[in-house]
C-alpha cells in the first residue's frame, strides 16, 4: 500500500496530508494544519517563508518520527507567481514577496509601454492581472533591485521549498505556467520578450514535467524527520493543477467545466491546446498548463478570499464567527440587494468598509448586517461565474451541462446552491481536499503506480461521493 506525503499551501493556511492508495482508492489524512500569515515589513508584504519550511518539516516528522510510517514520495503545491531568488551560492537573495504586495500597481501599464499588451497576451496566454510574476520582476528592475542583479536561480514557492528539502533548483511546468513569461505554444520561456524588458534570462530554471522526480530528502532532513531518504516528486506544483487532476469527471465527457473553490476561484475547462486569439485576450482568460500538459483554458475570480477577510476584520471588531456561523446568517438574510464586482478588491484590510464604499459610489445598496454582507459576496460570486460560464460557453461553441466544484469552497452548500440557481447548471460538488489528492495522484502517476490521468480520475470517483445540486433545489 503506497503512502505519500501532500504538502499543500494555501494563501491561508498549509497542511501536510497523508494519502494512502489501495485497492484502486484513495484515503486521506491529515497529519499538520498551520496558519499562513505573511509578514509586514517597512519594506513591502512578504510570505513567512522559514516558517513555513519548519512547519512543513515538522508535518514530515509526525509521518516519520511519532508516526513511523514507510512513506513512498512527498510532493509539494501551493500558490501560483510568487518567487524567491537565489545567489550563486544558493542562498536565498531576499525573502518572498506576497502577490498583494503594492509594488506592482501601475507596473503593468508602464510594462505595456515597452511590450504592447497584445504582444504579452500573445507570447504567453496568460490573463492580465498585476499580481503576476511578470509584473513583479520588471517592478524589481524599475527599482534597481539588488537581489534581481545578483539573482542566479529564479524558483516560485513550491520549486524553492522542494530545494530546501532536496537541494534542486528546478521549476515545474504547471507551476511555471503561471508567470506569464511561460510560451505554452513554444513549450518553454519567454526569453525573448524578457530580453525586450531588461529583465536577465540567466536566472531561468531548468522546466521539469509535473511527477518529476526531484530529488530526495537532504541527510539533515531524512534525519531530523526520521523519514530516510524519501523521494521527493515535483508534483502538479501548482495548488489548481493539482486540484482539477482530482475533478471526477469522465474521459470521454467534454461538457464539463470546473471551479477550484478557496481564497480564489479558478473557472475553466481542459483543452488540448492553447486558445491565443483576439476574443481570449478580449475576455481576459488564461492558458496554464495541466498536470498531464492539457491546457486549463480559464479565468481567476476573487474566490472566498472576501469572506475570509470580512471574517477577519469582523473578529478584530469582537464579532467572532466561523463559516459555519457565517451560512447561517447568509441564508438568513435572504437574497442579496446589491452585486458587486468581485474582483474590485485586490488589497488586504477593513474589507466590509471596502465593500460598503464600492457600494455607495456605484449607487448600490449597503449591506447593514454581516449576514447580509456574507451573502451579497456569495450571490456576487455565482454572478461572476455566471458570466464567466458564458464567456466560456462562447469561446468554445458549445454548452457545458455541468460545473464541478472541486476544493474547500465544495463544502459551501449555500454557495453551491446559489451558483446552480444562478448559472441553471447541475453542479456537483467534491471532493473538498481535491489539491492534496491530485498531489498525490500526480506522486503516483510519477511513481508508476498510476498510468494516467484518467486512471487517477477513476480513482478520485471511486473514493469521494460528491454532492450533487441541481438548479431548482433547495436543499
Amino acid at each position: 500500500m503506497p503512502n505519500y506525503l501532500a504538502v499543500d499551501l494555501g494563501a491561508e493556511s498549509g497542511r501536510v496530508m497523508l494519502g494512502r492508495l489501495e485497492n484502486g482508492t484513495l484515503e486521506l489524512e491529515e497529519l499538520h494544519r498551520f496558519p499562513n500569515q505573511p509578514v509586514r515589513l517597512p519594506t513591502g508584504l512578504y510570505w513567512d517563508t522559514f516558517r513555513l519550511l519548519h512547519e512543513i518539516v515538522h508535518g514530515l516528522s509526525v509521518a516519520g518520527r511519532d508516526r513511523k510510517l514507510a512513506i513512498d514520495g512527498i510532493g509539494i503545491d501551493t500558490w501560483g507567481v510568487d518567487f524567491g531568488l537565489l545567489g550563486p551560492d544558493g542562498a536565498l537573495l531576499d525573502n518572498p514577496r506576497h502577490y498583494r504586495d503594492d509594488r506592482t500597481n501601475g507596473v503593468p501599464d508602464r510594462l505595456f509601454s515597452v511590450v504592447s499588451r497584445e504582444e504579452v497576451f500573445r507570447r504567453t496566454g496568460i490573463q492580465f492581472m498585476q499580481l503576476n510574476s511578470l509584473y513583479q520582476l520588471y517592478a524589481m528592475r524599475l527599482a534597481e533591485s539588488p537581489a534581481l542583479r545578483g539573482a542566479a536561480k529564479l524558483l516560485f514557492m513550491p520549486d524553492l521549498l522542494g530545494y530546501f528539502l532536496t537541494g534542486r533548483q528546478a521549476s515545474e511546468l504547471t507551476i511555471a505556467s503561471t508567470s506569464q513569461f511561460y510560451d505554452p505554444r513554444e513549450g518553454r520561456f519567454a526569453t525573448g520578450m524578457l530580453h525586450q524588458l531588461g529583465i536577465p534570462v540567466a536566472m531561468l530554471p531548468e522546466i521539469i514535467q509535473p511527477g518529476s522526480r526531484l530529488g530526495t530528502l537532504l541527510p539533515h532532513i531524512a534525519e531530523a524527520t526520521k523519514l530516510g531518504p524519501v523521494p521527493v516528486y515535483a508534483t502538479a506544483c501548482h495548488d489548481t493543477a493539482s486540484a482539477v487532476a482530482a475533478v471526477p469527471a469522465h474521459a470521454d465527457s467534454q461538457d464539463w467545466c470546473y471551479i477550484s473553490s478557496g481564497t480564489w476561484s479558478l473557472m475553466g475547462v481542459e483543452l488540448p491546446g492553447p486558445v491565443i486569439d483576439e476574443r481570449a485576450l478580449e475576455l481576459n482568460f488564461t492558458n496554464e498548463v495541466g498536470a498531464d500538459g492539457r491546457i486549463r483554458f480559464l479565468k481567476n475570480i476573487a474566490g472566498l478570499w472576501l469572506l475570509q477577510e470580512c471574517r477577519r476584520a469582523w473578529a478584530d471588531e469582537g464579532r467572532e464567527y466561523s463559516y459555519e456561523r457565517l451560512a447561517e446568517m447568509a441564508e438568513a438574510a435572504g437574497p442579496a440587494a446589491a452585486i458587486i464586482d468581485v474582483d474590485a478588491f485586490l488589497h488586504p484590510g477593513g474589507m466590509p468598509a471596502q465593500i460598503a464604499e464600492w457600494c455607495g459610489a456605484n449607487g448600490q445598496p449597503v449591506p447593514r448586517t454581516d449576514g447580509e454582507m456574507a451573502r451579497t459576496i456569495l450571490e456576487s460570486l455565482a454572478a461572476r461565474y455566471k458570466y464567466v460560464l458564458e464567456s466560456l460557453e462562447s469561446l468554445l461553441g458549445r454548452r457545458l451541462e455541468t460545473i464541478h466544484i472541486v476544493g474547500g469552497g465544495s463544502r459551501h452548500r449555500l454557495l453551491n446552491l446559489i451558483v446552480a440557481n444562478a448559472t441553471g447548471r447541475t453542479v456537483i460538488a467534491g471532493p473538498s481536499e481535491a489539491t492534496a489528492a491530485g498531489n498525490v495522484l500526480v506522486q503516483a502517476i510519477g511513481a508508476g503506480v498510476l498510468r494516467d490521468l484518467d486512471e487517477a480520475r477513476a480513482v478520485v470517483r471511486a473514493s469521494f461521493q460528491p454532492e450533487v445540486f441541481a438548479p431548482g433545489f433547495t436543499g
